[in-house]
């Protein structure tokens, strides 16, 4: 399937990442059912996607007229059956294994023998989780970067099973998104978080050991390296439990102690101390 062929999206979870695909797909005029197990989590998306929007409206890159159009586009949606009709549908459920192949088998089932089914994993093996479903060669990964409305790249992964129609496909529908897609590999945490997790681990280790504040360490990184954002705020605005996962993915994928955990990093996250989404991190927010 050309992607002139897509003109129907399914996104399959409607969390930080399912409502910014969800929001910049129907902001380019395509038709978005977007999917989650209960109607609390859709009406908590809807409203997140109407207040990106919204500030969109206030940077003066949309036109105030245009987002009633664009929330009309997306269909919010419990029911499994009514994502038949998509084109292309994109998991977007949080980075547990069995929890993605399950939502994409189920998936799998319900859409039509074209259609492209694709994962917005964060590290997990794309071949794998395509041998869950029984179109393999119509599976591919499209690693949409947080937030999405903003951020321009797109990390695009074949598995081992992936057409070159799929593939090209996929890379021709991020260009009409106005995003910049880059082809890499099926090697676990592909190339942003193979880099990025490590370094916010050792960051967390640099706070643990008692060689700087999770504040002067950021500090260190923004104002020495130039970041935008020290790497324990990132950790916080990104989500500790999913930071947590993708390490635990990295060090099962490559069996190298370099990518342990750090305890204190498991530790919050036990203590439910997730970030920003939370509350706390290494971090205090909305004056809890």
């Amino acid at each position: 399937m050309n992607p002139e062929g897509i003109r129907t999206i399914a996104v399959l979870g409607g969390g930080t990442m399912g409502n910014g695909i969800a929001h910049v797909f129907a902001r380019y005029g395509y038709r978005v059912i977007l999917r989650d197990i209960e109607r609390q989590f859709l009406d908590r998306a809807v409203e997140n996607i109407s207040k990106n929007l919204d500030r969109e409206i206030r940077k003066g890159k949309l036109a105030a007229a245009e987002k009633a159009a664009i929330l009309s586009r997306i269909d919010a949606v419990t029911d499994l059956d009514s994502i038949s009709r998509a084109d292309l549908a994109i998991e977007a459920v949080p980075e547990r294994l069995e929890l993605k192949r399950r939502v994409l088998g189920e998936a799998d089932r319900v859409l039509r023998p074209q259609a492209i089914l694709a994962t917005n994993t964060s590290s997990i093996s794309v071949t794998a989780l395509a041998a869950a479903t029984q179109r393999p060669e119509r599976f591919i990964g499209m690693h949409f970067m947080n937030p999405v409305p903003i951020m321009p790249l797109v990390e695009v992964i074949r598995g081992l099973q992936t057409s070159d129609e799929t593939f090209e496909a996929a890379m021709n529908l991020c260009k009409k998104l106005e995003k910049k897609p880059v082809a890499v590999a099926d090697s676990p945490g592909f190339v942003s978080n193979r880099v990025l997790m490590p370094f916010i681990n050792e960051a967390a280790f640099c706070v643990m050991e008692g060689v700087a504040t999770a504040d002067a360490v950021d500090n260190v990184m923004k104002l020495g390296m130039n970041h935008p954002m020290g790497p324990l705020e990132l950790a916080d605005f990104i989500g500790l439990d999913v930071c947590l996962d993708i390490m635990e993915v990295l060090l099962e994928g490559f069996g190298d102690p370099k990518f342990r955990p750090c305890p204190l990093l498991k530790k919050m996250v036990a203590a439910g101390w997730l970030g920003k989404k939370s509350g706390r991190g290494f971090y205090v927010y909305g004056g809890k």
